[in-house]
């Protein structure tokens, strides 16, 4: 058939893509994607598909920032893809989400190893954390294609497609520089990793601990003794929210928004320094 040189692998008729401004370009310039063995995992899992010509293709995609939006959500992620046609191609990749229950298990395996909890709160993946998800009898990674569910709206028939695989390539960056982002895609919402890794020490239950110690009324507010002053830390809810994924400015985000939290701070504390001498 006109258009397939070789085979299957050739269909449709190979298309200059159009040119993005701004799109999410991939780190790496050639050579291999991912550093580390946790990006290299995700990575072998997209090459041991089999997609021929495909693969590099994606590779060009990734690197010529012709991914125009990639949205990481609890179960998989969404994505844009700009190929020869005006709209870009939307692009799913999706796994399964792990229960509460499973989540539950995998939080007890790591808690009872400090070195794991330590490891990973220092945005290190160690190689044994695979056993925690082990015994809650799933995967972290998947072990082959059939455990993702992938779709783009182009007019490939084969799937994974190129515009796939260029994302594909994009997320094992990112897996990269974040590896609790293979947490978000397996279904635990970013907000709650840290709370999987440091388990309280005590619940909490009408306004008193189980171990005995009381808690004070979340309902109390003594203001007279406060103590206005800038916070011990700067950016924690930034810091608390982890890396911005896909940021691809010159600067880290802390640090372009370093000036904004103090100048927050700042009319803050003389907006609460003036309200409390009006109090008095």
């Amino acid at each position: 058939m006109s258009g397939r040189r070789n085979g299957w692998d050739d269909w449709p008729p190979r298309t200059k893509p159009r040119r993005v401004e701004g799109g999410i370009k991939a780190q790496t310039k050639r050579g291999a994607f991912g550093t580390r063995w946790w990006a290299k995992r995700w990575i072998a899992v997209l090459e041991s598909f089999g997609l021929g010509t495909r693969l590099s293709r994606g590779r060009a995609y990734a690197r010529g920032g012709q991914v125009v939006d990639i949205a990481l959500e609890p179960g998989g992620v969404r994505a844009a893809v700009q190929g020869s046609r005006s709209k870009p191609y939307d692009v799913t990749i999706r796994m399964r989400e792990l229960t509460a229950r499973e989540w539950g298990a995998v939080g007890t395996a790591i808690s009872a190893n400090t070195r794991l909890s330590a490891m990973l709160l220092a945005g290190e993946m160690p190689e044994d954390i695979e056993a925690s998800f082990a015994a809650a009898g799933t995967p972290l990674f998947p072990k082959s294609q059939h455990e993702l569910k992938t779709a783009c709206s182009c007019p490939d028939i084969s799937n994974p497609c190129k515009h796939i695989a260029a994302v594909f390539y994009l997320i094992g960056e990112e897996f990269d520089r974040d590896p609790f982002l293979l947490f978000v895609v397996r279904g635990l919402p970013r907000a709650a990793v840290t709370d999987l890794l440091t388990p309280p020490a005590g619940k909490a239950h009408n306004g008193k601990r189980e171990n005995g110690n009381v808690a004070k009324d979340a309902n109390r507010t003594d203001t007279a003794d406060a103590t206005i002053a800038p916070p011990a830390v700067d950016a924690v809810l930034l810091q608390k929210a982890g890396r911005f994924p896909f940021w691809r400015a010159d600067e880290e985000l802390e640090e372009a928004l370093a000036p904004v939290y103090a100048r927050a701070t700042g009319t803050a504390l003389a907006w609460l320094a003036d309200h409390r001498d009006s109090a008095t």
